[in-house]
C-alpha cells in the first residue's frame, strides 16, 4: 500500500463537472493498493499518517499532527501510484490491485482513518474520472510505502 500524504490549505474532488467533496486545512492522501495488501498494511499506514507531525506549532515548526489541529482529511484512490516504468514510455499497473481487492481495503482504511482522527474522512470515488484540487501548504509532501515500514 502506497500513500502520498500532502499537508493543504484545502482540497477538493469534482466528478462530472459537480463538486463531490471538499475539506479546509488538513491532509489530502492519495491511496494506491496492491494486490498483496492486508488489513495490517492498513492498520498500520493509517496510524502511522494520522501521527505524522506535518503542521506547524507555535514556533512555526512541524510538531502537530492532523489530529493535534483538528483537521480534516480527504482520501483519494489512484491506482497510477504503483506504475512500473523500467521498461518503455507506457507504464505498467500490473502490481495494483483489482477492484474486486482494491475496493474492500480501500473503504477499510476510509474507515480506519475516521477511527483515527475522529471525525468523518472525505473521499473520492473509487474508479471515477476525478479532477482533485489543492493547496498544497508549504508545500509538505510525504510519500509512504507499507512494503518500507522498516
Amino acid at each position: 500500500m502506497r500513500a502520498v500524504v500532502q499537508r493543504v490549505e484545502s482540497a477538493s474532488v469534482t466528478i462530472n463537472d459537480t463538486l463531490y467533496s471538499k475539506i479546509g486545512q488538513g491532509l489530502l492522501i492519495l491511496l494506491g493498493i496492491e494486490h498483496s495488501d492486508t488489513v495490517e498494511d492498513i492498520d498500520w499506514l493509517a496510524s502511522k499518517i494520522s501521527k505524522l507531525r506535518l503542521f506547524d506549532d507555535e514556533n512555526g515548526v512541524m510538531n502537530l499532527s492532523v489530529c493535534d489541529i483538528n483537521g480534516e482529511a480527504l482520501v483519494v484512490s489512484q491506482f497510477t501510484l504503483h506504475a512500473k516504468t523500467k521498461k518503455g514510455n507506457r507504464p505498467s499497473y500490473i502490481q495494483a490491485a483489482q477492484p474486486d481487492i482494491a475496493i474492500p481495503l480501500y473503504n477499510l482504511f476510509v474507515k480506519k482513518i475516521e477511527a483515527e482522527v475522529g471525525k468523518k474522512v472525505m473521499t473520492g470515488e473509487f474508479g471515477a474520472m476525478m479532477k482533485v484540487a489543492l493547496v498544497n501548504d508549504g508545500p509538505v509532501t510525504i510519500i509512504i510505502d507499507t512494503k518500507n515500514k522498516e
